[in-house]
Formats: structure tokens, C-alpha cells, sequence
């Protein structure tokens, strides 16, 4: 007895195997094209240009923060997100009130969300200005004017208002040892 036994030949799209081995390197490859795309159209926000000429303004922006310690500046700084408002209050050991001042809120890491914001004094000696949303973050926080600057760090949306208070700067020419 001989028996005719028809054995079926699948064809190779049909297994289930060989779509597995197909599907691991071609996700590899896929993968590899969206991190592709991804790094040509984003910005290096982080990456300064010129970093050797930022290097060397870095002495400038000292002598404005030691500007501010001279004058013993203090400002109070109220951010209304929400309502799209700022406002300053400035206080000094020669009532120093310069025409406007700029505040500078800048993103610890995203630097399309850092905003300039120019302010005005009202009748009251307030500082006021009106700014974008900003999303709840950490920020950094700079308040400056011609010759002087302060500089601080504030959790956003804020209950309390930021005090912005010059650094300590040891004195120029003295030593610890005095």
C-alpha cells in the first residue's frame, strides 16, 4: 500500500516567522529615520554660538551685578501670568528710579520661551509691563537697567513675590586675610 500524502507548500508571506525577523531590523530603520528628522529641523537652543565672545562679557555683566550691590538695590518682582502682567517695585539707598527697567524671564532650558519685557513706571514709582503666558517651570528672572542688573530664580505660577537682591562681592582689594 502506497500512500499519496500531498504535503502543502505555504509561500513564504504567509509565515508568521519570517514577518518577525522582517519587523525588528525595518523598526530599526524606521527609527533611525525619525531621529534623523528630528535633530535636522530642531534647534541646539542650549549651543551658544559665539561662545568666546559670551565668555568675555562675563566680566561686564559682573561689574553691573556689583553696580547693583553699590547701590543696595532690593526689587520685588510680582508675575501675573494668567492676567499677562508684571510688576516691579524698585528700592534703593539713593531712591534710584532710572526711566525703565528691563525684565528678563528666560527658560532654564527652552530658549523660544524666554521673554523681554520693557517697563514703565506709573505715578506710583511701580514698574509695570505686560507679558505672554508662561508655562509652570522654574525660570530665571533678570531685572536690569543702564549700569546695573539683579538676577534670581522663581517657580512659576507664583504665590509670593520674588526678592531680587544684589550678590555679595568682596570688596576690590582687600584679602581674606583682613
Amino acid at each position: 500500500m502506497h500512500m499519496n500524502v500531498m504535503t502543502e507548500t505555504r509561500r513564504w508571506y504567509r509565515e508568521p516567522w519570517v514577518w518577525l525577523l522582517i519587523a525588528l531590523p525595518m523598526s530599526a530603520v524606521i527609527g533611525g529615520m525619525i531621529t534623523i528628522y528630528l535633530a535636522v529641523t530642531s534647534s541646539d537652543g542650549l549651543v551658544e554660538d559665539d561662545y568666546y565672545k559670551r565668555g568675555k562679557t562675563i566680566n561686564l555683566e559682573l561689574a553691573r551685578d556689583q553696580a547693583a550691590a553699590h547701590y543696595e538695590l532690593e526689587a520685588l518682582v510680582r508675575i501675573d501670568s494668567p492676567g499677562g502682567r508684571v510688576s516691579v517695585t524698585l528700592a534703593s539707598r539713593d531712591h534710584l528710579q532710572p526711566g525703565h527697567v528691563r525684565l528678563l524671564l528666560m527658560h532654564p532650558t527652552r530658549a523660544g520661551y524666554d521673554q523681554d519685557v520693557m517697563l514703565e513706571p506709573d505715578w506710583e514709582g511701580v514698574y509695570r509691563g505686560a507679558v505672554s503666558p508662561v508655562s509652570p517651570a522654574s525660570w530665571h528672572v533678570q531685572l536690569e537697567a543702564d549700569d546695573w542688573r539683579l538676577a534670581g530664580r522663581v517657580q512659576l505660577p507664583q504665590a509670593m513675590p520674588l526678592r531680587l537682591e544684589p550678590q555679595d562681592f568682596p570688596e576690590q582689594g582687600s584679602s581674606a586675610s583682613q
